[in-house]
């Protein structure tokens, strides 16, 4: 899920920071050109530190100095059925919407419980049979089983529940204590 990543770029550094110490104007640089940025599918977040700043080259036509750069950043990369707990932070009628690190991602109503879940204007949902609730707030473990981070419209992350041991973290206890019995 987290993870350090080794980069290297050829860093521009713009006009207005040329004159500042070098190290500050490529931090400065850095984080405004990857921070917050998805790169082969992975998020990168913030940079954690510059191991090498190369000769910087002046190219025609544009005041920015490129400097080749080696530095290391957190990254996040969601995995196909990587099994992720986070906090539910929204609930609608079509599901609910679960924090993963710095990503909410989607847990579709069909992939929250076994059981015909009815979903109430106070924004949480309700199985029919099983009497089990989820509610904003609630922290639940579940498994990554799409991710598109390429989308247009933003990153989609979809995730299951109906599966042994995943859900809402006291029905996992309650099935543990059931099972060990």
């Amino acid at each position: 899920m987290f993870a350090l990543v080794e980069m290297e770029s050829n860093v521009r550094v713009p006009p207005t920071l040329i004159g500042k110490d070098i190290k500050d104007s490529i931090q400065e640089s850095i984080k405004e050109q990857f921070e917050g940025k998805t790169e082969n599918g992975v998020i990168l977040l913030e940079l954690t530190k510059i191991d090498k700043i190369g000769e910087g080259k002046i190219i025609p036509d544009d005041g920015g100095v490129y400097h080749k750069t080696t530095f290391t950043m957190l990254a996040f990369e969601p995995k196909m059925q990587e099994i992720v707990e986070g906090k539910v932070v929204d609930i609608t009628e079509f599901g609910a919407f679960i924090r993963i690190g710095p990503l909410d991602a989607m847990v579709h109503i069909s992939q929250v419980m076994d059981d015909y879940i009815t979903y109430s204007k106070s924004k949480s949902l309700h199985g029919k049979e099983s009497k089990k609730s989820l509610k904003i707030g609630d922290i639940v473990r579940a498994r990554i089983i799409a991710v598109n981070l390429n989308n247009p419209k933003g990153t989609k992350i979809q995730m299951t529940m109906r599966q042994p041991y995943l859900g809402k973290i006291e029905w996992i206890e309650k099935e543990v204590k059931k099972n060990a019995k």
